[in-house]
């Protein structure tokens, strides 16, 4: 059986577990160190997280005007595998997952009452600043991210037939090196990197159940009552992942939307209405004026708001980094058949209008009940933010429940769907990965975000976190050059932007 473990399976998966044991049995050491690494990276490397990341946005805005954006992710004749309604349901199911529901509430409030990105706290200058910044940190830059990965893998395995692997994509620019040492390399980046992001969501995930728990029935906030959710949880993701794609994660992916809809029509109604259309339609004008801006801000000149952008800029551009090799293989499978310029514009559009419209229901429900004196939410951790929010409603209790329920149905669906990408990334990129290699990933997963949670809770989930994105946003950039590269080849191949070879167009 080991002999058939691929590479990249086995170092990743050692080095991971080397990361577990240090955790366990050293969480002093690795916390010190995780700390040390990030502090280092956030302060000296801050600018390029941020350059890096509006690259990708501008890159992604380029495909939807030029000519080679008619060009299509599978050939010519193929028609897409999934309806309109259903691709762009699929897309937000991808990235509406754990880190919604727990940042719903949380970030909104906190830029308004305890560290706003401008310096002003519990002002209505406050509420503007508090929403387009959060608009800023889950809208088109964080899916720029997801799209350009996506992108780029879709057009390598359905137009040029390579397997659905990084190292695959970068044939253009390092040849044969892509199938070598080099590329195996490439891999084990990516896998490790996708696997601290999705352990991230997880331990966020169980840290705001442990939160529901504690705000609902006093049930203490410690490491051993997440352990215990963890535990029962992975029991349930590895049950679903035993039953296969067509069962238990179909039936879990529907109970997610349902319960998600439920929650933001609970929520919409019983809470300020008027307001959150009000604040919804006009956090989108300050955030198209402003995102330029936001784009480019480091703060040299002080050091209390450059350590506001690293906390939670620096961190969000370096969480969706380690996560885009997940949800870049997920959108990728599904958007077969559709045009470049088509995927650019619903990949980065659609889903950030729905989350906006998220954060503007949940967040600003808690900044009202704040604002208004009704409620201090701010008060509250991070994780009982939401739970904080349904206590002011008629049958909150009911609301909560609901919420929990989402939080776990999420981290089951993230871990299924996380095990099943990992066992493709580590076997060669087959569509079927065994069960043993899922489920010893979810084993992995879960041990990796309890020992990140017992060295030092929320804070080592983002240390590490931006650790693994750093080596992973250069693999980024090779790819967007590879594809760069590949794609306007073809296009002066097909004749795409000539005026004399209108027949040529794909």
């Amino acid at each position: 059986m080991l002999k058939k473990l691929t590479p990249v399976f086995k170092i990743s998966a050692a080095i991971l577990l080397i990361l577990v044991i240090i955790g366990v049995v050293w969480p002093e050491g690795l916390e010190t160190a995780t700390s040390n690494i990030q502090t280092f990276i956030s302060n000296k490397l801050g600018w390029y997280y941020l350059i890096v990341v509006t690259l990708f946005v501008l890159v992604c805005l380029v495909f939807l005007i030029t000519p080679v954006g008619r060009i299509k992710l599978g050939k010519p004749e193929e028609k897409p595998e999934f309806s309109r309604p259903t691709w762009i349901a699929m897309l937000f199911s991808a990235g509406m997952g754990i880190g919604l529901v727990f940042w719903g509430t949380a970030e909104p409030i906190s830029h308004y009452a305890t560290s706003s990105p401008t310096g002003e706290t519990g002002t209505d200058q406050a509420i503007k600043d508090a929403m387009r910044f959060t608009y800023f940190h889950w809208g088109v830059h964080a899916w720029a991210i997801y799209g350009i990965v996506a992108l780029v893998l879709a057009y390598f395995n359905f137009r040029k037939g390579k397997d659905i692997q990084i190292s695959a994509t970068l044939h253009p620019i390092i040849g044969k090196r892509a199938d070598g040492v080099i590329g195996k390399v490439i891999d084990i980046l990516a896998v490790i990197a996708t696997v601290i992001g999705v352990a991230t969501t997880l331990g966020f995930g169980a840290v705001q159940i442990n939160g529901g728990l504690s705000f609902l029935y006093d049930i203490p906030v410690n490491i051993v009552v997440q352990f215990i959710i963890i535990a029962i949880v992975t029991v349930l993701f590895m049950i679903s992942a035993w039953s296969g794609l067509g069962k238990g994660i179909k039936i879990l992916s529907n109970a997610n939307m349902i319960l998600a809809g439920l929650l933001f029509i609970v929520t919409f109604i019983m809470g300020p209405t008027l307001f959150i259309l009000n604040l919804f339609t006009n956090s989108i004008g300050s955030y198209l004026e402003y995102l330029p801006n936001m784009s480019f801000r480091i703060a040299p000149l002080s050091e209390e708001t450059r350590q506001w952008i690293n906390s939670w800029t620096i961190f969000y551009w370096a969480w969706w980094i380690a996560w885009s090799p997940f949800v870049g293989i997920f959108i990728a499978r599904v958007s077969k058949g559709r045009s470049i310029r088509e995927f650019v514009f619903t990949v980065l559009i659609v889903p950030s209008i729905i989350g906006f419209l998220w954060f503007a229901t949940f967040g600003g429900t808690a900044i009202s009940l704040e604002h208004n004196g009704i409620d201090t939410i701010s008060t509250l951790a991070k994780e009982e933010s939401l739970f904080g929010v349904f206590s002011n409603f008629p049958l909150g209790m009911v609301a909560s429940i609901l919420a929990i329920a989402l939080i776990s149905t999420f981290f089951i669906t993230s871990a299924d769907s996380g095990t099943f990408v990992l066992g493709s990334m580590t076997t060669d990129g087959k569509q079927d990965p065994s069960q043993s290699i899922k489920l010893t990933w979810g084993v992995l997963l879960a041990a990796t975000a309890l020992a990140l949670l017992y060295t030092g809770g929320l804070q080592a989930l983002q240390n590490t976190m931006i650790i693994a994105a750093l080596p992973f946003s250069v693999i980024m950039l090779l790819m967007t050059v590879s594809f760069i590269k590949a794609i306007y080849k073809e296009g002066k191949e097909l004749g795409i932007g000539r005026i004399n070879h209108p027949k040529n167009k794909s």
